[in-house]
């Protein structure tokens, strides 16, 4: 399988676009994929060959896009390192870690992150004639949370959504949003020793998806902060399910 990567701008936003397409073949799928805070811009762009080698369906029909985040942490003495919106210093110094009361705010920077992925979709739509009912959004931990507010709030509903090692920010918009996305698939994973964003986190996110009619597949794990084996595999059969029927 010949592997294609190029870097590009979608929006405002450079990106590593990913596949193997047989040449001359349109994608039939779009998936978007977020890092995290903190990883360089490329962390994730590994994941598109393992998906791929997992079920070969993906190779043939699908495009894979990486963006990297819009801030630099680079003040912080982590020059390559990136991040959707600036975590407040007591969150990162691990003082308070009280993520139930942080999830009810919406964090500075969100808009602004979420203006920058839509404008990814949006020009990934129009480059490749794929309609949102035809692009998975997606994302690891922070990643995942700008992906999740992005997928409430687009004028369409997309193919589905992927939370990686996610949290739940932003409660009160999200709750209200949610029902507008009745029936869209989600997978959800998350490891049980997660000491960064912890477990009851992902469980709070998955009943609020839940309730609202999203058809969440949820994954737990014994692991810590990362994306484990058998979640990738989980994570490769959602996205041969969002293909369109043959």
């Amino acid at each position: 399988m010949a592997m294609r990567r190029i870097s590009t701008r979608l929006g405002e936003l450079d990106c590593q676009v990913v596949d193997a397409l047989p040449d001359g073949a349109p994608p039939e799928l779009a998936v978007i994929l977020c890092h995290g805070f903190g990883a360089p811009a490329t962390d994730l762009v590994p994941l598109a060959p393992e998906l791929m080698n997992l079920r070969p369906e993906l190779a043939q029909h699908v495009r894979f896009v990486f963006p990297g985040a819009p801030l630099t942490l680079a003040s912080m003495g982590m020059p390559g390192a990136r991040a959707w919106f600036h975590l407040p210093q007591e969150v990162l110094m691990g003082q308070q870690r009280n993520w139930d009361e942080y999830s009810l705010a919406v964090p500075e920077g969100l808009p602004a992150a979420r203006r920058a992925v839509m404008g990814v979709v949006s020009a990934l739509s129009a480059a490749t004639k794929l309609p949102y009912g035809r692009i998975v959004l997606g994302g690891f931990s922070q990643g995942s949370m700008v992906t999740t507010d992005v997928t409430l709030r687009l004028e369409e509903a997309p193919a589905g959504l992927c939370i990686l090692s996610g949290a739940p920010i932003a409660q009160t918009e999200w709750k209200a949003r949610a029902a507008n996305r009745k029936g869209l698939p989600v997978f959800q994973g998350h490891g049980r020793s997660d000491a960064v964003l912890p477990f009851q986190g992902a469980e709070r996110l998955r009943d609020l998806l839940t309730q609202a009619g999203l058809a969440v597949e949820f994954l737990p794990f014994d692991g810590p902060h990362t994306i484990a084996p058998e979640e990738l595999e989980k994570l490769a059969d959602f996205l041969v399910a969002r293909l369109p029927a043959r």
